[in-house]
Formats: C-alpha cells, sequence, structure tokens
C-alpha cells in the first residue's frame, strides 16, 4: 500500500479527467495491456479461455498480458506499484475483491464502473453480497471473474491408506492424529510451502478460523477479538503443532509443496481449489491422484476470495480495457475461464455441466454455507496489513515457531499497519 505522501504524487501523475459512458461492444484502442500474476499451470490455462473470448469479439484489437508470477501476486503488486507511481498504468490489472482493491480505491487509482453492471445487467447476475465487497462510497470498482476457496484439505488416497487413513478429519485436533500416522509411515504430515511467505500465512489463516470459529474470526478484522487475546494463542498452538510435522525445506514454492502430496511424501496440504487446476494441468486425476474435504473444523463454512480486474484511471487503452470488462464478466467468458482455472463462476447462471465434480460441490456450498473472507487474500485487509501478515507469520515459521509472544507482538504490528494505510 503506498503512503499518504506518496499518494497524492501518484494521483497527481496518473489522474486524468474520464468519461463514464460505456464504449461499444468492441476495443476501438491500438491493444489491450492486462497486468495479472496468472502465468503457469491452470491459472494460464484459464486466462488462455477468457483471452480467445476476448479475441473472438476483438479480433483486430492485440493482447498483451504483461503478467508477473509468484508469490500469489506479492511479486506483481509490487510491480504495478512502481508502474503506478511512473504514470503508466496498464489498462487492466487484477486485484483481489474486499479490502486490497480498497486500496486501489483510496488512492485513487482505479475508475468506476457501475455503468457496466447497468448496461450487462451484472447486478442481476452478480450475488449481492459479493457487488458489496467490490462498492466504496456507492460506486462499484471492478468486475468479478470467479470464486476460490481457500479452505481446502488435499491429500494422496495412495499415501492415506498407506498411513492406515480411511476417511477426512473432522477437527484440528483429528487432523494432528492424522498427521501423526502419516509421520509413522515415514511420509511428513503436511506439506508447508514457504517460499513468499503466503502460503504459510494462508494456513495460518486456516487454523485461526478453525480453531476459534467464524464469529469469532470475523471479530480479528472487526476489532472484536484481540489479537493477544486467548483465542489467538490456542490457534498459535495448534499451528505450531501443524507446522511442527512438515517438511524440513521452508523454500518450497506452493506448487512444489503440492507435489509432495501427490507424489506421496507428505500427507496433507491446505491450499487454496487453485490447486486442482494444477494438478489438473499436470495430467493428474481428481478422485484417482488427489482427493479433498473441506479443512477440518471448518465444515459449513466456505473461506472465499475473487479475482477482479479494474479500469485503472490514466490507461492509454480504455475502451479496449472496458471490452475486457465485458468479457470477464460474461457467461461465455467466466465459463471459459473458471473450469480451467479451478474456481467457480462469480455469477449465478453458469452452467454447472461445464465443471468438475470438486467445483460442483464448490458451486453448492457457495449456496449454502457461511461465508467468511480471506485475509491473505485480499478480503479482509488492504495491501499494508497483508504484506505485515505474511512477513510477521514467515518469520515465525523460519524461526522454528518458538517465539508466540513475538509472533503476537508482529501480528499486533500488522492491525497496526493495516489501519494507518
Amino acid at each position: 500500500m503506498l503512503k499518504k505522501s506518496k499518494v497524492a504524487a501518484v494521483f497527481a501523475a496518473i489522474a486524468l479527467a474520464v468519461s463514464s459512458a460505456p464504449a461499444s461492444n468492441a476495443a476501438t484502442d491500438k491493444q489491450l495491456e492486462i497486468f495479472t500474476w496468472w502465468a503457469s499451470g491452470g491459472e494460464a490455462a484459464g486466462l488462455a479461455g477468457m483471452t480467445t473470448e476476448f479475441e473472438r469479439l476483438n479480433p483486430n484489437t492485440p493482447f498483451i498480458n504483461a503478467s508477473v508470477a509468484g508469490a500469489a501476486g506479492v511479486n506483481a503488486k509490487g510491480v504495478l506499484v512502481s508502474r503506478m507511481q511512473a504514470g503508466n498504468p496498464p489498462d487492466t490489472f487484477q486485484a483481489h475483491a474486499g479490502e486490497e482493491l480498497s486500496s486501489y480505491v483510496k488512492a485513487g487509482q482505479v475508475e468506476d464502473v457501475s455503468f457496466l453492471y447497468k448496461s450487462e445487467g451484472w447486478d442481476k447476475v452478480f450475488p449481492k453480497d459479493l457487488i458489496k465487497t467490490l462498492t466504496t462510497n456507492g460506486k462499484i470498482y471492478s468486475v468479478p471473474v470467479n470464486i476460490h476457496r481457500s479452505n481446502v484439505l488435499w491429500w494422496s488416497p495412495a499415501a492415506a491408506k498407506k498411513a492406515g487413513i480411511t476417511k477426512a478429519p473432522a477437527s484440528l485436533y483429528a487432523m494432528i492424529a492424522d498427521m501423526k500416522k502419516f509421520k509413522k509411515a515415514g511420509i511428513d504430515g503436511i506439506a508447508l510451502a514457504g517460499k513468499g511467505d503466503w502460503a504459510i500465512a494462508h494456513l495460518l489463516d486456516y487454523v485461526l478460523l478453525a480453531s476459534m470459529g467464524p464469529d469469532k474470526f470475523n471479530g480479528l478484522w472487526k476489532g472484536t477479538t484481540k489479537w493477544d487475546g486467548p483465542e489467538v494463542a490456542k490457534a498459535i498452538k495448534y499451528f505450531s503443532t501443524i507446522l511442527s510435522y512438515g517438511n524440513s525445506s521452508k523454500s518450497l514454492d506452493w506448487p512444489d509443496a503440492g507435489k509432495l502430496v501427490t507424489t506421496g511424501k507428505a500427507g496433507f496440504f491446505i491450499m487454496g481449489d487453485w490447486a486442482s487446476s494444477q494438478w489438473q494441468s499436470e495430467g493428474l486425476k481428481l478422485g484417482k491422484d488427489y482427493t479433498w474435504a473441506p479443512g477440518p473444523g471448518t465444515a459449513g463454512v466456505y473461506q472465499w476470495l475473487s479475482d477482479s480486474f479494474t479500469l485503472p484511471k490514466g490507461a492509454v487503452n480504455r475502451d479496449a480495457g472496458i471490452a475486457w470488462l465485458k468479457v470477464c464478466g460474461s457467461k461465455a467468458g467466466q465459463d471459459a475461464f473458471n473450469p480451467k482455472k479451478g474456481s467457480i463462476s462469480a455469477r449465478t447462471d453458469s452452467d454447472p455441466k461445464l465443471y468438475d465434480s470438486y467445483l460442483q460441490a464448490a458451486m453448492k456450498s457457495w449456496k449454502v454455507d457461511r461465508l467468511v473472507g480471506s485475509t491473505v487474500h485480499g478480503v479482509n485487509w488492504g495491501n499494508a496489513g497483508m504484506a505485515a501478515y505474511n512477513s510477521a507469520v514467515g518469520r515465525f515459521y523460519t524461526g522454528g515457531a518458538k517465539d508466540s509472544k513475538g509472533f503476537v507482538k508482529a501480528l499486533l504490528a500488522a492491525q497496526k499497519a493495516n489501519a494507518q494505510a
């Protein structure tokens, strides 16, 4: 997140007087440059599906994907800030729905796209609660392309059989008991991805939710649950125990950690449902090579995030950006993107038959489960808070998960950093 002293300079450099009138269906600019962190695996496959739909509708507009890979978008966001400071915004960029998106709104870096919701009828096909997370002061600032679930437990049926595990654990306590069984069978209890901090912070986010429940968890972001209170202390004990059953390497990226599971070298993996599309892009079969369940202790709770695309202020090819947003919000665009990306459509009218068995189950859960936001993926805190949160978790992990008091102080500092951004 930009400091306030820099925001004015950035705004002055890139702010232009722009109209909010909708453009025609076809792009009229020389090209379209989109900025994402989707560079490989199921992410790239999903983007390719949506790109094909854009090119069908806009055959004369060259498509440029300025992707920056790695760290669940952390690397990309750093590059994006630099481009914004230089007055060189892309024509559209990826941002998570929620407080992460609000970071860009507060900095004056994105346009209101409410006019598209009216012209395209999205106000009728996107869930109202989702639209709220994209709205600030009555204005909507991005178009959601998907819904991901972050609280998913993955494992290999073959490895579970070797360890004598016959069903998914239903609680954190049962999960730890099963990790002991994996360890006894010569298999690491859980796969850990320490590269970039975010995947370990993703694990903590899940443990906090599973340990204290959705009401207390939501209280962490509202200020009603204290970071230095007993609920967090209990969750940190669970977290420390879980980390102790992980792989010895602390520098794996998440796809490499995932391979420990699919090759039988690690038992469980807590990761978002993009893991499934990654494995399918590697030729693995859902239900045979890997399987899933809601994270233990979170049955009936859907910890969600949503990727969305914006219309940056000062974009050179604004009409092309609008044309891209129309594809992003369309039924054809979302059904071309999400089955390959490993996510469900943000629209309520997508065809379930296009999606695999996991995603069909996710579609049903999204409609009936208690919805709780993902912190690491932008729903609960803005960029400044997320960066401090990830860093705090990373230091605790690499330090051997020994300094619980220091960890709590770092989490309190992350809360403060988010509030001051």
